[in-house]
């Protein structure tokens, strides 16, 4: 995980927390956290490289709508990722 981009790691996150969303459902979740558009010509590639590197499996809905699932690596690196960020704010709790 450590070689994503902070976008892809988003895009796994976003992935994880949903059953099998499609390429919508994702760019709708994000467009709602950047507080702007994702562009189609950046959502599909991106995803396209979560799926190279094992951690997204991409299946059909339908013939015209790509659905997208985490992998067990992919499950694996979000809970390695989990761990590594809550042991630092463990430590130093985030002000309120």
């Amino acid at each position: 995980m450590h070689d994503l981009t902070g976008f892809q790691r988003d895009l796994l996150y976003v992935i994880a927390g949903f059953d099998e969303p499609y390429g919508l459902a994702i760019k709708d979740a994000l467009d709602e956290y950047y507080e702007g558009e994702i562009h189609h010509g950046r959502l599909y590639p991106n995803l396209d490289v979560l799926v190279e590197k094992g951690l997204v499996e991409k299946g059909k809905k339908d013939r015209r709508t790509n659905v997208y699932t985490t992998t067990q690596r992919g499950r694996r690196e979000l809970e390695a990722r989990r761990e590594w960020e809550d042991q630092y704010l463990e430590e130093s709790p985030l002000p309120v």
